[in-house]
């Protein structure tokens, strides 16, 4: 199954605000939560989806394996542990959080478990986030291309990650945006704001449409019904090509996604 275009990002969403926020997305029509075992929420999530009457196999979930677990001797106990809290029999979507810090684990070792995790059924996709095109270099040559879901990264109008996006495409590894909106900043954009404005829309939903456009998933997270209603509309918007020239013009290399001892050294 491809990633779908379109999720609930979590991060930062504990306890009852993320159990509150998956439900209102559920009963929206969300199919497609993203979590991670360093967010500590699993459990909440796990306990919203239990509630929400929705089938398991109407959902794809996503999880991520935090650095600590990426040595083989963990990853895949790690994993169980994260369905477990999860409250499913797999995950739909397993991802390297971040790559091993100063590569104390081998990068092959830790796909290579994936890989395995895979062939055990307990997570039908694997993939990665936060990788250069050095890494994603080194894990197609571990495990090809074609095993690899997604490279979940940071996108934005101003942080565009181009030459990224372009190795990907040519690869074949599908792209997922993660902080599409850059923490808002880009809301207050005034090209934004005359498309969001021209075309009676939010300057979210233009946003989200933009990166949707050029075929990445987006996750924004929010603890709004509303917001998270109006979002979805982004998939009925379609820019025009002068309307993507301009959002092309945004970036401006703008990274606001780069903790000390986690970044590697970026594109």
């Amino acid at each position: 199954m491809a990633v779908p275009a379109f999720g609930l990002g979590t991060y930062r969403l504990t306890g009852q605000t993320v159990i509150d926020s998956v439900r209102n997305a559920l009963s929206l029509g969300y199919r497609a939560i993203d979590t991670a075992q360093v967010y500590g929420n699993e459990a909440d999530i796990g306990e919203a989806i239990a509630d929400s009457g929705v089938p398991r196999e109407a959902l794809y979930l996503t999880t991520k394996i935090w650095v600590d677990n990426l040595s083989p001797d963990k990853l895949i106990p790690s994993l169980e542990e994260s369905r477990a809290r999860l409250r499913t029999d797999y995950v739909d979507l397993t991802l390297i959080h971040w790559p091993s810090p100063g590569s104390a684990v081998p990068l092959s070792e830790t796909l290579n478990a994936l890989v395995e995790a895979k062939t055990q059924g307990i997570t039908s996709e694997i993939g990665v986030s936060n990788f250069t095109i050095a890494l994603l270099r080194q894990a197609i040559e571990a495990i090809g291309a074609n095993q690899i879901a997604t490279n979940q990264v940071e996108l934005s109008p101003y942080m565009q990650n181009r030459r990224l996006a372009d190795f990907m495409q040519d690869k074949g590894i599908h792209l997922t945006s993660y902080m599409t909106l850059g923490y808002g900043k880009v809301l207050g954009d005034a090209a934004i704001l005359k498309i969001a404005e021209a075309r009676q829309a939010m300057p979210a939903q233009i946003v989200l449409a933009w990166a949707l456009q050029q075929g990445y998933s987006v996750i924004p997270s929010s603890t709004s019904r509303a917001h998270m209603a109006s979002n979805l509309k982004a998939m009925d918007i379609r820019l025009s090509d002068d309307e993507m020239a301009e959002m092309a013009k945004l970036d401006r290399g703008e990274r606001l996604a780069s903790p000390a001892g986690l970044a590697p050294v970026w594109d």
